[in-house]
């Protein structure tokens, strides 16, 4: 996850990488997964598939220059752990956003 963090920071890093990457961090980093861990064996079974699938693929998107240099880098990186409630906050606000717009679109009540 350090080095996927360091190459999306990268400006070598292509665009469409870096989106893939934006995903599989805030999804990994979400309170809120796309299929419950409380429903027996399915609820394990997007952690153990969707993210190794993911970050297989954007490592494949990253140029590998980038990916050495983050490499060496991510061995003495350091969390600022102030950024990390910050995106937190904003991965929490987005999950808010989407029940509330799917609770007002399935609502009975207009």
């Amino acid at each position: 996850m350090v080095l996927l963090h360091l190459a999306y920071k990268d400006k070598r890093t292509p665009w469409y990488a870096k989106a893939l990457i934006f995903v599989i961090i805030a999804y990994a980093l979400s309170p809120i997964d796309l299929i419950p861990d409380f429903i027996p064996i399915i609820g394990y079974l997007d952690d153990l598939i969707l993210l190794p699938i993911g970050i297989y693929l954007a490592f494949r998107l990253i140029p590998d220059d980038v990916k050495a240099e983050c490499l060496t880098r991510a061995k003495d990186y350091n969390w600022n752990k102030k950024n990390n409630w910050v995106i937190g906050g904003i991965i929490i606000l987005i999950w808010a956003f989407m029940g509330f717009w799917i609770f007002k679109s399935v609502s009975p009540i207009k």
